[in-house]
C-alpha cells in the first residue's frame, strides 16, 4: 500500500522584502525559511531524511548554482543529509515536491523538506526580464516583442477572443480582485499598494499596454521570496501527533513542449486550449478520490498574466470551455463565491518570485484545511487544489490537498 503524505507545516517569507537592499541574499531566504519551517512543523534538523530545492533562476540572477547544498551550508545541522534541486521555470517547488512525496511513498523517507526560493530584485528589472526568457524557446518562439511572458500570454488572450470571444473587462476584473486579496495577505507583496478608478480599466495611462493583450494590472508580480514545506509520512505523522492535518490526496503532472504557438497549433478544434492543463487536473481528482472541481472549496492557481487565471477557470471546469467570464461575472471565484480562487492573492497580489511559488501554493492550501489562512481563510474549506505551470504551460503541475478526514465525495 502506498504510503500518504502529510505537510506538517510551512514557512513563507515575506514577499515585499527586497533582501539585496539589505545586504542579502538567497541563502539569507533558505536559512529563514527552514529554520521557520522546521519550526513551524515542531521537528529537529536531525528528523530530516531528504531536502528538495525548487529554484529557477539562480545562476542568472546571482550566478549560484547548485542549490540543494546550500541548505546545509546555511543550516550546519542539516549537514549529510542528502539534497537535490530541481528547474522546472515557474513550476520548479512544485518539481521538488513531486520528488519529495514519490520518496515518501515509495518508503525510501519518512521526513522531507522542500524549499523554493528565487531572487530577483537584486538586478535591474530589465535584466531580470530578459533573464526568465530561459525559460521560452530561445530564438524560436517566432513572436516579435520586447518582453518575451507579457507577450506570450497576450497571444494566449488572442486565442481566446478568436476561439470564443474575450472581453478585457474580465481580465482587470481578475486583477482587481487578487490584488483585493493580497491587502488581507499579511506576507503579500502588494498588501500596501493604492490604486484608482482607472487602475482596472483600459486606461492608457492608469493602466499601460506593455505588449498586445497584456496591460501592466494584468501582470504577476516578481519578487524575492522563499517558501519551505515538511511532509511525512502518515507513519511519521501519526507517532507525533500530527494526524487530523493536511495532506495530500492527489497529484497531476503533465508536460509539453517549449514553444507556445505550438501548443495553440496542436489543440485546434479541441474544447481547451491547453489539453495536457486540464488532464492535469483530471488526473489530480482521479488520485485523490474525487470527481471533479465541485469538491473543491478554493483554488489557488498560476496567473503569472490574468489570462493564464482566465485559461485555469474554465480547464478547471468552473465554467464551459470559453466561458470563464461567467465564473468572474457571477462572483464564483470571489471571496465567499462557489469556488475562491487566489485568497492568498495569487502571483499578482502574494507575489512571485518563480522557484517558490509551487511551494508557496501548497502552504496555502495547507494553512486553508487547517483553518490557519487568518484573514484570507475560506470558511469550512476541507479540500484546496493547486494548478502551477513553468513556461507557457509547459511545465504542469495539480495538487489536491485535503484535511485528514475531509468529508467524502459523491
Amino acid at each position: 500500500m502506498t504510503e500518504s503524505v502529510h505537510i506538517l507545516g510551512g514557512y513563507q517569507t515575506d514577499f515585499a522584502k527586497a533582501w539585496s537592499r539589505q545586504g542579502q541574499d538567497l541563502s539569507d531566504m533558505v536559512r529563514e525559511a527552514t529554520l521557520g519551517a522546521l519550526a513551524a512543523s515542531r521537528i529537529d534538523a536531525a528528523q530530516v531524511q531528504s531536502i528538495h530545492v525548487g529554484n529557477a533562476f539562480g545562476e542568472l540572477q546571482r550566478q549560484q548554482a547548485h542549490l540543494g547544498a546550500m541548505v546545509a551550508q546555511v543550516v550546519p545541522a542539516l549537514w549529510g543529509v542528502p539534497a537535490m534541486r530541481h528547474e522546472g521555470a515557474c513550476a520548479s517547488s512544485s518539481l521538488a515536491v513531486l520528488a519529495a512525496t514519490a520518496e515518501i511513498e515509495a518508503g525510501r523517507y519518512d521526513c522531507v523538506l522542500v524549499l523554493g526560493v528565487e531572487e530577483f530584485k537584486n538586478l535591474p528589472g530589465n535584466e531580470a526580464s530578459r533573464n526568465q526568457n530561459a525559460a521560452a524557446w530561445q530564438g524560436r518562439e517566432d513572436m516579435a516583442c520586447t518582453y518575451m511572458w507579457p507577450a506570450a500570454f497576450g497571444r494566449v488572450a488572442q486565442e481566446y477572443e478568436e476561439r470564443y470571444g474575450l472581453d478585457r473587462r474580465h481580465l482587470n476584473r481578475i486583477a482587481e480582485l487578487n490584488y483585493a486579496n493580497a491587502r488581507r495577505n499579511p506576507l503579500a507583496q502588494t498588501r500596501g499598494w493604492r490604486f484608482d478608478a482607472l487602475s482596472f480599466t483600459d486606461d492608457d495611462e492608469a493602466n499601460p499596454l506593455i505588449e498586445p493583450g497584456t496591460r501592466r494590472q494584468d501582470c504577476g508580480q516578481i519578487t524575492d521570496g522563499a517558501c519551505a514545506v515538511v511532509l511525512a509520512s502518515g507513519r511519521f505523522a501519526r507517532e507525533r501527533g500530527w494526524a487530523g492535518r493536511a495532506r495530500i490526496a492527489g497529484w497531476g503532472h503533465r508536460n509539453a513542449g517549449l514553444r507556445l504557438l505550438d501548443k495553440l497549433e496542436r489543440s485546434r478544434g479541441q474544447p481547451y486550449v491547453f489539453p495536457h492543463v486540464r488532464q492535469t487536473l483530471e488526473d489530480a481528482w482521479r488520485r485523490a478520490g474525487v470527481g471533479g472541481i465541485d469538491a473543491i472549496d478554493g483554488v489557488e492557481t498560476h496567473d503569472c498574466f490574468t489570462t493564464t487565471e482566465y485559461m485555469a477557470i474554465d480547464h478547471l471546469g468552473l465554467t464551459a470551455p470559453g466561458r470563464s467570464w461567467e465564473a468572474v461575472e457571477d462572483g464564483s471565484i470571489e471571496p465567499g463565491g462557489r469556488c475562491p480562487v487566489n485568497m492568498s492573492g495569487g502571483l499578482i497580489g502574494c507575489g512571485h518570485p518563480v522557484g517558490a511559488t509551487g511551494a508557496r501554493m501548497l502552504f496555502d492550501a495547507a494553512r486553508q484545511v487547517t483553518g490557519e489562512a487568518g484573514d484570507f481563510q475560506i470558511e469550512g474549506a476541507q479540500r484546496i487544489q493547486t494548478l502551477n505551470i513553468g513556461g507557457s504551460c509547459a511545465t504542469v503541475v495539480s495538487f489536491v490537498v485535503e484535511r485528514d478526514g475531509a468529508r467524502p465525495t459523491s
